[in-house]
């Protein structure tokens, strides 16, 4: 990590019955966005990297480190990088979605993001947030805790970063491109990777193969990351089990599982503990999709090796044994899953879930159709149509321009209104037989919300053009999963069931296919922030929209001025 330069900040003192000095720290990154040129499946295509390197290099910080990351564009795409899951709270111009809070950075130009990390530890990470340059533009975020803090776990041996991707054959811009002018599904993925390699699974890759070696009875700390672009994924490990102790860079109650299911844009940090003796073997640690739609999918499996370090024997030599993995479309496990992810809610980690709701939310997602243009044929799933996806049948459109720049200024007229509809317009039956007309309405609407409302949001699936789960991420806020459910949610009922207790904290939920997951949280960050399916062609077609939350009274409650290096469009 030669390229990181840590300065000292501040001196912070905390006056306890003993004075003790914590050093707070700016820690300096440069990311050269670069072109690369890798081989993966006996193909060699030039990819975009950081620095050279793919996956990207790790950023590595301590619970309330402020972050300096100068992005440097020396390719031809305009480009954004996104901290996932950081609250950002009042810095919403270092956030990263192109056109939401920033204009892109331009070939040959500079940008630096400026962010502090507060009140999260744990793993999230950085990704691209323009087209689908993500495919290749994505590393790990670790978040330490604060010097003199501890895990509230057992301490690892070792910690590893676990990065699942996507590998195209060819330019994931093409594939993108391609799919939005003919209207119709993109090209799926050639296959799946861990650290960047396909493993012995894929055509000419078992060199391309990710090793583990481990040594008995020892604890490893896995910082599972699914970094892919369009594929919900289960992965276990043969003939071991994992605790689950952190999400999204929140830590939950430990729960074991010999199975783990991370949508793209989640994170999730698992203890490993290995066999008290030599086993004679090696085991496989696979990851295949969770596939709920109707669509076609990379229906292919990932592998890498987990083996015990001995000294006299080559793994070559050594049978291996592989895990058993949920049916690809086992809805009942991913719900049960989900269920079991609960904040550690003690009075170390206490949590504040709103218990009284000022503004209430009933959002639709799911897919639709939009019409073909005139004089051309398209691709789309009904009579000549394109593909389309949207938020309560709103399909939102990005401006030409940075949203959040638009509404700093007061220069807001034609670039965004503010009337998105708190429930949807027409209702129907969600989740039985969909409607005739299964067109999208097009637009740039904002839902806005006074400083520190507390916010219930009620996301449903629709069945327009079959049920599906979309993993919804929502940028500057970490949020409470407070309930969730199969079928059309009810606001009578289903209240009642909601934990306000020990909810589990994220920033990224599956939406469960054919049901409804309810959120909570307070509107304490302002600015604009985008909230889309992390599903990448989803988003493409439009499974996305904003929230614009106010300033509060006090300095610490406003949006910071943009810096003065912000890029134009």
């Amino acid at each position: 990590m030669g390229f990181v330069k840590i300065l000292l900040l501040c001196l912070c003192v905390v006056v306890t019955l003993f004075p003790q000095l914590v050093v707070c720290i700016t820690r300096h990154y440069t990311f050269n966005i670069e072109y690369m040129n890798v081989t993966r499946l006996c193909h060699t295509r030039t990819i975009l990297s950081v620095n050279g390197k793919f996956p990207g290099p790790r950023l590595v910080a301590r619970e309330g480190d402020r972050v300096l990351v100068k992005v440097v564009n020396h390719i031809s795409n305009n480009v954004t990088i996104h901290w996932h899951g950081v609250r950002q709270k009042t810095t919403g111009w270092s956030d990263g979605p192109a056109y939401v809070t920033q204009c892109p950075i331009q070939t040959n130009q500079t940008y630096t993001y400026n962010f502090t990390i507060t009140g999260q530890r744990g793993t999230l990470f950085w990704h691209a947030h323009i087209s689908w340059l993500r495919a290749t533009l994505y590393g790990p975020i670790i978040i330490l805790p604060k010097h003199n803090e501890s895990y509230p776990f057992q301490k690892p041996h070792k910690e590893i970063p676990i990065l699942f991707g996507e590998w195209y054959n060819v330019d994931p811009e093409a594939v993108i491109n391609q799919a939005l002018q003919t209207g119709g599904g993109p090209n799926v993925s050639d296959a799946y990777t861990i650290n960047g390699l396909p493993g012995p699974f894929y055509n000419c890759s078992s060199k391309d193969t990710f090793k583990l070696k481990v040594k008995p009875n020892k604890t490893y700390l896995l910082r599972i990351i699914n970094a892919a672009l369009d594929e919900e994924l289960f992965f276990s490990i043969a003939n071991h089990s994992l605790t689950v102790v952190e999400a999204d860079a929140r830590y939950t109650k430990p729960f074991n599982t010999n199975t783990i299911l991370i949508t793209p844009g989640q994170t999730t940090n698992v203890l490993l503990k290995t066999k008290s003796y030599f086993p004679n073997t090696t085991f496989l640690m696979v990851a295949r999709p969770y596939v709920t739609g109707l669509g076609t999918f990379d229906n292919s499996t990932l592998a890498g090796i987990l083996y015990y370090k001995q000294h006299n024997s080559s793994i070559k030599n050594l049978p291996f044994l592989k895990p058993i993995i949920p049916q690809i479309n086992d809805t009942n496990f991913a719900s049960n899953f989900s269920r079991k992810f609960k904040s550690l809610a003690d009075s170390k980690f206490p949590i504040n879930v709103p218990k009284k709701v000022d503004k209430k939310f009933f959002f639709t997602v799911g897919l639709g159709t939009s019409p073909c243009p005139k004089n051309t044929t398209c691709q789309g799933p009904i009579n000549n149509t394109k593909f389309a996806a949207s938020v309560s049948n709103f399909s939102f459109v990005l401006p030409s321009v940075s949203i959040m720049q638009a509404y700093y200024f007061g220069k807001s007229n034609g670039v965004y209104k503010t009337d998105f509809p708190e429930t949807p317009l027409n209702p129907f039956n969600y989740t039985g037989t969909p409607p005739n007309n299964t067109m999208v309405n097009n637009g740039t609407k904002l839902v806005v919300l006074q400083f520190n409302t507390s916010v219930e949001l009620v996301l449903q699936d629709t069945s327009i053009l079959g049920a599906e789960s979309h993993p919804l991420h929502l940028h500057g806020y970490d949020f409470f999963v407070v309930g969730q459910g199969f079928g059309n949610y009810d606001p009578n009922k289903d209240p009642a069931k909601f934990n306000l207790v020990d909810p589990v904290e994220r920033n990224t939920i599956g939406v469960p296919a054919g049901g409804w997951v309810a959120i909570r949280f307070f509107a304490d960050n302002p600015g604009v922030w985008f909230m889309h399916c992390h599903l990448e062609i989803h988003t493409s077609w439009g499974l996305r929209m904003a929230w614009l939350v106010l300033d509060g009274q006090e300095s610490n409650q406003k949006l910071q001025p943009p810096p003065s290096d912000l890029p134009k469009c």
